[in-house]
């Protein structure tokens, strides 16, 4: 498959009998969820990303990746869902986000000083 048909996949790297694919998703589609298309070596398929898909989860098509090293059927491909994050915002996006956090309740970080408290 050329890389340039998907010019924002990385094929990461063939692990034994499975390949490895960086697909990035945009903030919108990670939080809600979305249907997306990812290449195969044998075309297309689409993927199911569940709402609230965190960098870094992984979901795997079975079969579909190389041939094995024995010989025997076809490894799988599994595709590592990263978050897009622009580098920058327009005044436009700016304002979406700080909407967007002030209907987000809690500090994410929180958690981690509860745990230090209840450890001393």
């Amino acid at each position: 498959m050329s890389s340039r048909a998907w010019p924002n996949l990385r094929f990461s790297k063939r692990a034994a009998d499975n390949l490895e694919v960086e697909v990035p998703l945009s903030i919108p589609e990670a939080l809600q969820g979305a249907v997306i298309e990812v290449p195969t070596l044998n075309g297309s398929k689409r993927l199911r990303v569940a709402p609230g898909t965190k960098h870094g989860t992984v979901q795997r098509l079975r079969g579909e990746g190389p041939q094995r090293l024995n010989g025997k059927g076809r490894g799988d491909i599994h595709y590592r869902f990263v978050i897009d994050v622009p580098a920058s915002l327009s005044p436009e996006q700016s304002e979406a986000v700080d909407k967007l956090s002030q209907v987000m309740n809690g500090d994410p970080r929180a958690r981690l000083f509860a745990a230090a408290g209840e450890a001393s």
